[in-house]
């Protein structure tokens, strides 16, 4: 599942590709989906975009905002997003494929579950839309140590995991499950381990951690469990996923864990992430 350094990676390269092309062509929902959702009827969208200029495009937490004129179509996170040239094959499966002007095109397929809306600016009430464009970005001043101070200081959170802490509730719009892991193993943190638990020194760590990993996966152009644009993965190489699992740890020797944990997976290092 793509995650902010892939939607902030994705976003750059759509701005550095299909800026500026017109749309000649949309198909939505050509392979039916059960967990695909659009907004209102899929077949409207091509009335709605044919004809429109991209304009921008732009990563809000784990969506991908792109803008055509008045219209704006935005991909959740368990979206596949990929560019194909003029002579390149499209994929046979596809939940939207917008075609431009020049033969080129833009295709986006449901992984898991996602989200391809297409709407007129200011028509989609979405909260999950709304929270990531409102909080601020860990990429960003705003979220500076005072910030996450106050979130990991609210009283309803003490008794949450580091995980759930993180992961639910878009209390930090783009950090999922995925980007987690190297997050809390650079601030040698437990996934299991309670907030009520973190000494001040945990709360810092932790802090800089999110601010210094994210910057390091975003500059690498995503995970090396991610794809781009091109269908290319990312240059930010993993320390916990599931090209690392039962490998030893970079640090102590010891080996990479991996268990299921409120939903998902976790891994961690049993020596260098302390659970109490």
């Amino acid at each position: 599942m793509i995650e902010l350094p892939e939607t902030f990676t994705i976003a750059k390269e759509i701005n550095n590709t299909i800026l500026g092309k017109r749309i000649a062509n949309v198909v939505a929902n050509h392979t039916t989906h059960k967990f695909a959702w659009f907004f209102g009827d899929p077949q409207n969208y091509k009335a709605l975009l044919m004809g429109k200029i991209i304009d921008s495009a732009n990563s809000y937490g784990g969506l991908v905002e792109i803008k055509a004129g008045d219209a704006v179509i935005l991909l959740g996170d368990g979206v596949g997003l990929r560019f194909h040239s003029k002579d390149e094959e499209r994929p046979k499966k596809h939940q939207l494929l917008i075609e431009f002007e020049d033969f080129s095109s833009l295709s986006a397929s449901v992984q898991m579950y996602g989200g391809l809306w297409c709407f007129k600016e200011g028509e989609f009430d979405n909260p999950y839309y709304k929270f990531a464009k409102e909080k601020p970005s860990p990429l960003t001043k705003e979220f500076d140590k005072a910030y996450f101070l106050n979130l990991i200081s609210m009283q309803d959170i003490q008794k949450l995991s580091a995980k759930a802490f993180l992961t639910t509730e878009q209390r930090i719009p783009g950090l999922g499950n995925g980007v987690l892991q190297d997050i809390l193993y650079a601030a040698k943190i437990h996934p299991k381990k309670k907030v009520n638990t973190f000494s001040d020194q945990d709360k810092e760590k932790l802090f800089y951690s999110i601010k210094s990993v994210l910057e390091q996966m975003v500059l690498q152009g995503g995970r090396d469990t991610e794809k781009d644009l091109f269908g290319h993965f990312g240059g930010y190489k993993t320390k916990l996923s599931k090209n690392t699992v039962n490998t030893s740890c970079a640090i102590c020797g010891d080996i990479i864990r991996k268990e299921n944990y409120l939903g998902g997976s976790i891994y961690y290092c049993d020596s260098c992430q302390v659970r109490t």
